[in-house]
């Protein structure tokens, strides 16, 4: 089986598990670990270290298949596999490090809230980084830091940090995505070698240090662009998701208090499906686009135009995947908001997924039109 296959495979058991990740406020271990045999987390990583180097068209189709059965888990692997990515961006000997043995799970957050200070060959880096997904799993996790290793200006650094040499906080308390574990981190005085450290102006322009895979173009993406497509999965999952769990609950259900005993024979009910599965055959359309603007390359530098268009492309993919998901929702009925039935799960994680400062729909077609005008960005995240 390929990799999509493989995961596919996996939609029962991460379904089963969906609720519990909820109660936790984490992934369980048995779902993270089906992932990791299954590839999930390697799939963008080199494939000098055991990775996939998958397509973005494959990235999403895994992704989407996880976020039908569990949103968080899909939200983690989004993360985990994403920073894999990342990391191979920075200089051999971190690589080497960091991939010694096997693809680890990192994690990742790029918030600017903390600050690295030279020291022998290294940064000394203190800081709390909040939202930090899969923190819970993670063995390396990626922070931001604000550094001056020229004595000039701080400006924002990636730092590649041992998730054991973090203090996590209990903070994680959510009604959407709250599987994904997305609490605090704490770094006081953890030293990061320099090798380890990235400035993240480079990394979004797509200006990595020499390395082993410094000529592949895969590896050479803006860093925006990689974080953006690959995260395209995740909404298109929940919607199925949605979809899925509405259907399963149909049968045998009228509508309270009107003559329609049987809810799949109300037109109310043809015009809200119908407009959902549209609504979500068009989401797909748009993350497939904004796979196919970085699959198609072939070794060609993304223009600013691009850059901005796929980042569109999944913003407003996720807002068709947040009305279906809304569609169904309310098409459930009074009883849907039962903490066991499944489809509110999907709408409180839709919600809170669309609301995430790289997936919000207004910002980014905000972000596509202004670039229309012949006007610059307004954000480092194109």
């Amino acid at each position: 089986m390929n990799l999509v296959e493989r995961t596919t495979a996996l939609v029962p058991m991460l379904r089963q598990h969906a609720a519990a990740a909820e109660k936790e406020r984490r992934v369980p271990l048995v779902s993270l670990e089906a992932l990791d045999q299954a590839g999930v987390f390697r799939m963008m990583a080199p494939r000098t270290f055991g990775g996939d180097e998958a397509s973005f068209e494959t990235q999403y189709r895994v992704l989407e298949a996880i976020g039908r059965a569990c949103p968080s888990t899909s939200w983690v692997a989004t993360i985990y596999s994403a920073m894999a990515w990342t990391a191979s961006g920075f200089p051999d000997q971190a690589q080497d490090e960091i991939f010694a043995g096997r693809v680890p799970r990192i994690a990742g957050v790029f918030s600017p809230t903390g600050t690295a200070r030279r020291q022998d060959g290294g940064f000394i880096v203190n800081g709390r980084w909040p939202y930090n997904t899969g923190c819970h799993g993670a063995e390396w996790t990626l922070v931001v830091a604000l550094a001056a290793p020229d004595g000039g200006d701080p400006a924002p650094h990636c730092a590649l940090v041992r998730s054991r040499e973090l203090t996590i906080l209990d903070d994680w308390y959510a009604s959407g995505m709250a599987g994904t574990g997305s609490n605090t981190v704490v770094a006081e005085g953890v030293f990061v070698p320099a090798h380890r450290v990235l400035p993240l102006p480079d990394m979004v322009e797509g200006r990595y240090p020499e390395r082993h895979n410094s000529h592949d173009p895969y590896f050479n993406y803006p860093l925006a662009q990689v974080l953006v497509v690959n995260a395209g999965g995740t909404p298109l999952g929940i919607a199925r998701g949605a979809y899925e769990a509405f259907f399963d609950r149909l049968p045998g259900r009228g509508i309270m208090y009107t003559t329609y005993a049987d809810k799949s024979a109300a037109p109310i009910t043809h015009l809200q499906v119908g407009e959902a599965s549209l609504k979500i055959d068009s989401a797909t359309a748009h993350v497939q686009r904004a796979a196919a603007l970085l699959d198609g390359l072939e070794g060609r530098a993304l223009t600013l135009q691009d850059r901005v268009r796929s980042r569109a492309h999944i913003g407003y993919a996720t807002g068709l995947a947040r009305e279906a998901v809304d569609s169904l929702f309310y098409a459930s009925g009074a009883s849907s908001i039962q903490s066991q039935v499944p489809i509110q799960r999907f709408q409180r994680d839709m919600q809170a997924l669309a609301n995430h400062a790289i997936m919000h729909a207004p910002t980014a077609v905000e972000l596509h039109g202004r670039v229309l005008c012949g006007l610059e960005p307004n954000t480092p995240l194109y």
